[in-house]
């Protein structure tokens, strides 16, 4: 390794064995495989397949780089993390890392649900490698950074996924480890404590060198913060270049079709079409919409909604579905069909993907990008160039004003 490198993977892949004869590298999956030993249940009916999580990987990161993982799910990010994080051992190739470590890749990993959060701070901050002398000096700053003062002599398993996060992230963040792995975790919390996140991870970098290596759905967020972008996919990296360029190379490949999505959305329900018209809007003109669900069996429907997203994955508005009456159960073989009219589109301009959330009695699933609607600008006032699309924020308003010289 060079003298700046502070990351080394050189040919690494990890390989999992679909079927339950799965190579064990917890004690908790050795545990289950012994289990199902006993019962009986360890060949799987079709044999085992093996599944490349990732493939024959090669990079290096530099001592101070801020680097983005981009991916579709399944393209093998939380795997390459939990390699790095020494969390699982890779099939094949080498990792070399120089510098304290800290990861934060599930929500309250390291956390007893029984202990308070104060006593937490101090089970989590050994684990990550923190002194109790060090733990204690820094404990009034991480309780005022994760917010939870009011409940810090709480058991954590009353904690929300957000309060859980906040706390979890606090403790990694004052670890001032060389380099810091975070995953997706951070989307559990607020707005307003993301962006504190990455206010805390870049002013650490700016003053002590840190090295960040995250994955995240936020393009934006990897755009903006990021300096380096890496694009999995299928397993392979695919792309190494600059945070802005992977983000557009990530958008081209990934842009949804237009037209009516037709799917099988689980063991009870078919999704026969979601489609909106026209595929093009223009701005503030009237679109509808489309949705027909069949029921492979009978089916009690608690809710459901449209979501949309902009390009930087964002959410930009909800359609939601429910109606007063509350749930409404469909016979097996039977179609739910739902039109519906937005009298104007109010999105700014641009590329957006929707997808649907759907929850029964037996199953909550969420769908993304089963389609898109392009908006258009419509014409601008005589006289007027039209704002860009990138200063007009996520929405539009419809207002009136007058004005006057006096």
């Amino acid at each position: 390794m060079a003298a700046d490198t502070v990351i080394s993977v050189e040919g690494v892949s990890k390989r999992y064995q679909l079927g339950t004869g799965t190579r064990h590298d917890t004690l908790r999956d050795t545990l289950m495989h012994r289990l199902r030993g006993l019962l009986g249940r360890n060949r799987a009916a079709g044999g085992e397949r093996d599944f490349w999580a990732l493939r024959d990987l090669n990079f290096e990161i530099k001592r101070g780089e801020v680097v983005g993982v981009i991916g579709r799910n399944g393209a093998g990010k939380s795997t390459l993390l939990k390699v790095l994080s020494r969390i699982t051992e890779p099939t094949s190739g080498r990792i070399g890392i120089r510098g304290r470590v800290a990861s934060l890749l599930e929500v309250g990993t390291g956390f007893h649900p029984e202990l308070s959060g104060r006593e937490n701070i101090f089970l989590n901050g050994a684990i990550l490698g923190m002194s109790r002398a060090e733990i204690t000096r820094k404990f009034d700053e991480i309780v005022a950074f994760a917010e939870v003062e009011r409940f810090l002599d709480t058991p954590v398993k009353h904690y929300s996924s957000g309060m859980y996060v906040r706390l979890a992230f606090a403790v990694a963040a004052h670890l001032e480890p060389e380099i810091l792995i975070v995953d997706e975790v951070l989307a559990v919390g607020d707005a307003a404590f993301q962006q504190k996140c990455l206010g805390r991870m870049q002013s650490v970098v700016e003053s002590r060198g840190q090295t960040i290596f995250f994955v995240s759905h936020n393009l934006k967020a990897v755009e903006h913060f990021c300096t380096r972008g890496l694009l999995l996919e299928a397993g392979q990296l695919t792309m190494d270049a600059p945070a802005r360029t992977v983000v557009a190379e990530y958008l081209r490949k990934n842009a949804v079709r237009t037209g009516k999505a037709r799917r099988q959305l689980s063991d009870e329900m078919d999704l026969e079409e979601l489609s909106f018209e026209p595929a093009t809007a223009t701005l503030r003109e009237p679109v509808t919409f489309t949705l027909t669900l069949r029921a492979r069996q009978e089916a009690l429907i608690h809710d459901f909604h449209f979501f949309i997203h902009n390009s930087f994955d964002d959410r930009s508005a909800v359609i939601d579905l429910r109606r007063g009456e509350g749930s409404r159960t469909l016979a097996a073989g039977r179609q739910l069909r739902i039109t519906g009219r937005i009298p104007r589109i109010n999105l700014v301009e641009g590329g957006y993907r929707i997808g649907l959330c759907l929850r029964t009695s037996r199953h909550f699933g969420v769908y993304p990008d089963l389609t898109s609607l392009q908006v258009a600008a419509g014409p601008a006032p005589d006289g007027f160039l039209p704002i860009p699309p990138e200063y007009q924020g996520t929405a539009l308003i419809d207002y009136t004003f007058d004005d006057r010289v006096s």
